[in-house]
Formats: C-alpha cells, sequence, structure tokens
C-alpha cells in the first residue's frame, strides 16, 4: 500500500472510518490506545493518529464505541520500498473466546514486489475463511478507499468502491455467519515476518524501523438500507473483479 529514500523507511496510513448518515469527531473522542505506548500519537487537535513499529513492539488503536452493522472505510497509501514482513491492519471485533472478527490486513513485502491484501472472517471464534488479492494499481503511490460493509446478509469488502470479495450468510448450510455480536473498529502496525512475507522467508529489516503508520478523519453513523440494496446490484456489476484479482 518517485520518493526519496528516507520514506522507504515510513508506513504512509490515513484512515477514514465511515458509515453512510455519519458525524465525525476526533480521535480523542473516538478512540482509544490500546498498545504501544509513545509510539502511538494523537495530534493536530485530535484530528491526526500516527502508529509506529520498531523492534520492540508495534502499536494500534480502538474505537471506544461498537457497532451493529454499517460501512467503515479507511483510506491507505502503503510505503514504498522494502516493507517486508510488516503488517498493518483496519479490522473489526468483538470480544471473548467466542468472538467475531472481519479482517482487512495489508502485507507488507521487499522492495518492487507487490503487496498483498490479507482478507478472513471470524464467527463464534472460528475464521479460516481466508482470501488474498494483489492490487491492480500501485498503492503506494496515492491514498486509496479500503471498505468493509457488513450487514445481516453479506460481508462486502471493496477497494475504490471496487467489490473484491463477497461473504455471504450461509448459514442455513451450516456455515458460522457474523450478525449477532457488536463488533469494535481497530487498527494496528506490527511485525508479523514469522508468515506476512513470502511465507515467513522474508523478514523484516530493521535498519528501516521505526515505521509510522499516519491516520486521520474518523466518521460513524449507520447504513441506510436504499444503499444496502444499491450496493447489492453494484457487487453482481462487478463480481468478475473478485475472480480476476485473487491470488
Amino acid at each position: 500500500m518517485g520518493h526519496s529514500s528516507h520514506n522507504a523507511c515510513a508506513v504512509a496510513l490515513a484512515i477514514s472510518c465511515l458509515i453512510v448518515a455519519a458525524s465525525a469527531g476526533s480521535f480523542y473522542d473516538e478512540m482509544d490506545i490500546t498498545f504501544g505506548g509513545e509510539r502511538a500519537k494523537i495530534s493536530n487537535g485530535g484530528q491526526d493518529l500516527s502508529l509506529s513499529l520498531d523492534q520492540y513492539s508495534g502499536s494500534g488503536f480502538q474505537s471506544k464505541h461498537e457497532y451493529l452493522f454499517g460501512r467503515f472505510d479507511m483510506q491507505l497509501k502503503l510505503v514504498p520500498g522494502n516493507s517486508a514482513g510488516t503488517v498493518t491492519t483496519f479490522y473489526l471485533s468483538s470480544q471473548g473466546v467466542g468472538h467475531d472478527e472481519i479482517d482487512f490486513e495489508f502485507l507488507g513485502n521487499t522492495t518492487g514486489s507487490p503487496y498483498t491484501i490479507h482478507t478472513n472472517v471470524y464467527s463464534q471464534g472460528k475464521g479460516d475463511k481466508e482470501q488474498q488479492f494483489h492490487l491492480w494499481f500501485d498503492p503506494t503511490a496515492a491514498f486509496r478507499t479500503y471498505t468493509i460493509v457488513w450487514n445481516a446478509q453479506r460481508i462486502i469488502f471493496l477497494i475504490d468502491n471496487i467489490p473484491v470479495r463477497v461473504f455471504n450468510n450461509h448459514e442455513a448450510a451450516g456455515v458460522p455467519f457474523p450478525k449477532s455480536q457488536p463488533m469494535r473498529v481497530y487498527a494496528s502496525l506490527w511485525n508479523a515476518d514469522d508468515w506476512a512475507t513470502q511465507g515467513g522467508r522474508v523478514k523484516t529489516d530493521w535498519k528501516n524501523a521505526p515505521f509510522t503508520a499516519y491516520q486521520n478523519t474518523f466518521l460513524v453513523g449507520k447504513l441506510l438500507t436504499f444503499y444496502v440494496k444499491l450496493l447489492t446490484f453494484y457487487v453482481k456489476l462487478f463480481s468478475f473483479y473478485v475472480k480476476k484479482f485473487r491470488v
């Protein structure tokens, strides 16, 4: 997800969490830092938040509030150069052993190699629903919007409003689906060089540390029924993207 060489050690990330009929709030009002200590910093009167990763720890935050269904948008620009081993995440999750979770994970890679988008869905504590994608654009060149739409019928993963994955509710066939547990919004930056890049064969180059991710603008609200119907039609229209860009 031409740049000077010093930018090769930064992960540039901007988050905008948006649900239709949204209302704005500052990071002071809407988010809690969950780990990383001073590696996570809120600035600009609560409008900006940065996360950093070094050899000792990553960092992350979570929303103060929980949501049952909605649309959540994240604007992201990934670091150019060698980001192998690092993982930037944007996801929804409930708590407890039988938790639900909806994941967008952005797996770093070596210079010149494509980023991998890793998605997964957990229901009642069970995952194993991974799908991965390579992008049809350079995710380091500009900010792009990554979206999770979640309702009782389906979960849709979108990139710049183009659906790349649809996970439908197949409870009738015995497949668990997350629809009863409210979830918080999370974002984090952490080291996962035991699996993230080429199956763990390529490790994080700590000479590039600290890696830093930047977030701004958090909005929350309510997903409107007519929008769900429109997006369902849109998913059908662009379903070929799912097959075309799956890894």
